[in-house]
């Protein structure tokens, strides 16, 4: 009964994080019908695990938010107000005034970034210690072309929001345990989302010493942990995305993965406006699901049973926005993905890491885990053998999954399907 309930409160402050009660249409019966759950029940639910309503839980959200734009930015006040989802600047200032006692412009730093347009710079703290290495060269293998593009050890993309387009810049500031995210986006109310998506991306809010210390219990795994310290599991910008490059990485290797969604994005992602690009190859989002779904045919060559998981995907999706978001468990998350035509037990759970954020997830039929398992154990390993072993590292297997990944991607071939 807790993880369900517990799940449910996850998801909701998910959905809060990304703006799902800002603005006087966002309700907290929106919120539950979101969620299937009954307004009532999220208000005790968020009672019992919180000690606080939703509409506290998104005030302080709103607040912390805005305080972060004061000490990070140069954005006038009017702006702040907006982009964390006050209702008005009056609002916003008595707020302030009630917690702070003074004004919101009495908190500016000096030092403050000075904003240029819709360009806006913040920094996104977590606890160390952080991988960033081996994290940007995940990314790296997996970038597609015209939507990311990794360099300099940075990582840039292109992004939607509500049919808007921008793109963003990720920096590491090891000595300040934090990201830097430069955002060059049209609307400032964006802004929440956005940050929301690039912490789960970068798996920021992880307790990784905990994680850590539970996987290196094991004897075999704990070698693999002392080598990469702070190694994370990394996310999707998108879950739509996210399941459309796993099923595009069935039976293929990365690259060619990378390669027909490189294809997908010519033929259906939106041009970014040459004014919101902070690098001029940036030049498509990922399309979204309602324009793939939309579609008379995919036109991508690729085997016909491919072609119509792809276009099942983007049909679901399209019904379904809440698809991607984890249920009570990892086997609940894993039935209902599985249900989609062409979506098996491995692109299931693949989906479920990296698009539904689920902890537990793990892969065990991937060819880069098999293989990164036997040259541990000196043997060859069966899918039944390994997810036996992966009892002991419950509830944190997508994190042992991604040490595994790692100690294997240095001896990888063309023909490895790993983790598309």
């Amino acid at each position: 009964m807790w993880r369900g309930t517990s799940n449910t409160v996850s998801r909701a402050l998910a959905l809060i994080a990304e703006g799902a009660l800002d603005g006087k249409e966002n309700t907290v019966e929106r919120l539950a019908m979101r969620l299937g759950v009954g307004e009532r029940q999220l208000r005790r639910l968020f009672l019992q695990h919180l000690g606080a309503s939703p509409v506290s839980v998104a005030q302080t959200r709103r607040i912390l938010f805005a305080k972060q734009l004061i000490h990070d930015t140069r954005m006038p006040m009017a702006q702040i107000a907006t982009a964390s989802g006050f209702s008005s600047l009056r609002r916003f200032n008595e707020t302030f005034l009630e917690l702070f006692r003074r004004p919101p412009r009495a908190l500016r730093r000096k030092g403050a970034a000075v904003e240029q347009g819709k360009h806006t710079v913040l920094r996104l703290r977590y606890r160390g210690p952080f991988d960033w290495e081996n994290l940007l060269a995940f990314l790296e293998a997996r970038a597609i072309a015209g939507v990311e593009v990794v360099e300099g050890a940075r990582y840039f993309r292109t992004i939607e929001i509500d049919g808007v387009l921008g793109t963003i810049a990720i920096t590491h500031l090891p000595k300040r345990q934090s990201l830097e995210a430069e955002i060059l986006f049209p609307n400032v109310k964006a802004l929440p989302a956005i940050v929301a998506r690039v912490r789960r991306l970068f798996d920021l809010g992880a307790d990784i010493a905990r994680i850590e210390q539970h996987l290196s219990t094991d004897p075999v795994l704990a070698p693999l942990v002392r080598q990469r310290p702070g190694l994370r599991a990394p996310g999707g910008w998108d879950g739509f995305e996210v399941a459309m490059r796993a099923v595009l990485g069935q039976q293929v290797s990365v690259a060619a993965a990378r390669r027909m969604a490189g294809r997908l994005v010519e033929l259906y992602g939106r041009p970014v406006p040459r004014l919101f690009r902070i690098r001029p190859e940036l030049g498509r989002a990922f399309p979204d699901a309602k324009r793939v779904a939309g579609a008379a045919s995919i036109g991508l060559a690729m085997p016909g049973a491919r072609l119509a998981a792809l276009k099942a995907v983007a049909d679901a999706a399209a019904a379904n926005p809440a698809l991607f978001h984890a249920l009570g468990d990892i086997e609940s998350t894993v039935a209902r993905l599985k249900t989609i035509r062409g979506v098996g037990e491995w692109t299931a759970q693949y989906i479920a890491l990296r698009a539904a954020r689920e902890s537990d997830a793990f892969p065990a039929t991937d060819l880069g885990l098999l293989r990164s398992a036997a040259s541990i154990d000196g043997g060859k390993v069966k899918a039944a053998d390994l997810c036996k072993r992966a009892e002991l590292w419950r509830p944190w297997r997508a994190y042992a999954a991604q040490h595994l990944w790692a100690a294997c991607s240095s001896t990888a071939t063309k023909e490895t399907r790993t983790a598309a």
